[in-house]
């Protein structure tokens, strides 16, 4: 495994590696029978340049199944400013009115920029550069929450030099930082990387990952990884307690199951193949699924889950695919597809359209070319699977490759989000 080296203005350690992400969607409308109806009509993809020359930009997609130009690049919007090139643009976030999109650099850290990016997307079809922060206490941006009220809460996977703690940044909605919780964070491995919310019974999960700096090239001894759920009072931003997993591997992402009555959840080990059920108020996990049984040492990472806590697809980067899991009981998960990308292919961030008929995979994690450890480039394209009760396949009319779509050369395609 690999990762990267940077520093954040006059801290001259970074790090990198952040690996998920949560999209927060407007809402559809519903049919007669109360499903929601796939109004989808675009896709946002954050995306950087590879040869880190180049501004780095959110794309817009049509994502209209009847139009003519659906898979097609409709809109682009640079980053403006001196921030605007080599931030490893990595997890993004919709705002809850669906008029804002914010994007993450990853290793902005490395060259002292500002680290999260915000665009207007009020008009899907003229995107335009809004704002960018800089939050002190922390760095490394990763996952994105949407707050109802307006405004993001997103994972900052390391402190201001790229270690230990992390925190989680909130920012309201007219963008502004409001603060980096927790206030005195935990020393124990504090590296926040996925997050996943239930505001109805006041709760939030994070999930630790890894120690940013322990990836760089230049820091001796091997990578640090973290193995560890966070459980959280949602409300007054506090840790309550941790569940610790003894030898995980890397707890890269965390999803609460919609509706549980026992706010139950699952964290992915990267490293070890295991799929946990965590107890949020007990404050344990145990393993529930080997995804060895799939490909060993294929690498499962982001995670999303049905409306209806049913349903559970996960991305297998080093396999090239993507798993669809049954948790109608979620102590015995069962397998029902393994969709496969083919050779060469890296799938990462994942994204449910709102009518949960179609899943968006980009097929891109981490290359720190020489700067750092990671290296895993993917093949660069945009993959939609249709998705039905115990299915998975690829549409083929869908057809987007970032190495050829834009006339600078190819692009690293990350972040999804669904309107």
């Amino acid at each position: 495994m690999e990762i990267m080296s940077f520093s954040k203005n006059r801290m001259a350690c970074g790090c990198l590696v952040g690996f998920l992400g949560f999209t927060g969607l407007s809402a559809a409308p519903r049919t007669a029978e109360g499903e929601q109806e796939d109004a989808a009509r675009y896709l946002f993809i954050c995306a950087g340049d590879q040869a880190r020359k180049a501004p780095d930009f959110l794309a817009v997609v049509d994502f209209d199944e009847d139009s003519p130009k659906y898979g097609q690049i409709i809109g682009k919007a640079n980053v403006q400013g001196p921030s605007a090139v080599g931030n490893e643009f990595h997890h993004i976030g919709l705002s809850a009115n669906g008029k804002i999109a914010a994007c993450g650099g990853l290793l902005s850290v490395l060259k002292g920029q500002d680290e999260v990016f915000f665009f207007d997307v009020s008009n899907p079809l003229a995107p335009s550069f809004h704002s960018s922060a800089n939050p002190p206490l922390s760095a490394i941006s990763d996952e994105f929450h949407a707050l109802p009220e307006g405004g993001f809460l997103l994972t900052m996977m390391g402190g201001a030099q790229g270690h230990a703690p992390g925190r989680v940044a909130e920012f309201d909605e007219d963008l502004n930082l409001v603060k980096e919780f927790p206030e005195t964070p935990p020393l124990d491995g504090f590296n926040p990387h996925g997050i996943s919310v239930r505001p109805e019974v006041n709760l939030m999960v994070t999930s630790d990952f890894v120690c940013p700096s322990t990836t760089l090239e230049a820091m001796p001894g091997s990578v640090d990884f973290r193995s560890s759920v966070r459980v959280w009072n949602l409300k007054h931003r506090e840790i309550v307690r941790t569940i610790g997993i003894p030898g995980a591997g890397g707890t890269i992402d965390v999803r609460l199951i919609p509706g549980d009555a026992r706010e139950r959840g699952y964290t992915a080990a990267m490293l070890t193949d295991q799929l946990y059920l965590l107890h949020t108020r007990r404050g344990t996990a145990r393993p529930v699924f080997d995804f060895a049984t799939i490909a060993k040492g294929g690498w499962p990472q982001l995670m999303r889950i049905t409306r209806d806590g049913k349903r559970l697809f996960i991305s297998m980067n080093q396999a090239g695919k993507v798993a669809m899991l049954d948790i109608a009981e979620p102590e015995h998960p069962k397998l029902l597809k393994v969709l496969d990308l083919g050779p060469n292919s890296g799938p990462h961030y994942i994204a449910l359209s709102q009518d949960e008929k179609r899943l968006v995979i980009s097929d891109y994690f981490l290359n720190e070319d020489s700067l750092g450890k990671v290296h895993a480039e993917g093949d660069h394209k945009i993959h939609v699977a249709r998705v039905t009760e115990d299915d998975l396949a690829l549409d083929r009319r869908f057809a987007l490759d970032f190495n050829t779509a834009f006339a600078q050369g190819p692009a690293r395609p990350h972040g999804l989000a669904i309107q």
